[in-house]
């Protein structure tokens, strides 16, 4: 089972950018297919990006498009989701996750990380 961790939460305020990393252990890495999700206060988790086994396919929800970016180095064994010009709307706890195989849908995926906080204050 892949166990998963993610750092780079913070404070920053509208405008601003976060890295978050997700680190992975495990030498099956490179065989599964990696997304981000997140939950604001009062709000159901939302699928937020995915990313496919090799890196070439990725989702964004349409509300992220253009700001945030998914990746991945399969020889780190960590996820990466480069968030810019973030909205208040975008704080949450924000969790990555892992499935086998890549989809566009918030299905399947059966491991989580603790999540990390993002707040953006307006």
């Amino acid at each position: 089972q892949v166990q998963l961790a993610e750092s780079g939460g913070g404070l920053v305020q509208a405008g601003g950018s976060l890295r978050l990393s997700c680190a992975a252990s495990g030498r099956t890495f490179s065989m599964y297919g990696l997304g981000w999700f997140r939950q604001g206060p009062g709000k159901e988790r939302e699928f937020v990006a995915a990313v496919s086994v090799t890196g070439a396919t990725t989702y964004l929800l349409d509300s992220v498009k253009g700001r945030f970016t998914i990746s991945r180095d399969n020889a780190k064994n960590t996820v990466y989701l480069q968030m810019n010009s973030l909205k208040p709307e975008d704080t949450g706890v924000y969790y990555c996750a892992v499935r086998q195989g890549y989809s566009g849908s918030p299905s399947g995926y059966n491991s989580w990380g603790q999540g990390t906080q993002v707040t953006v204050s307006s």
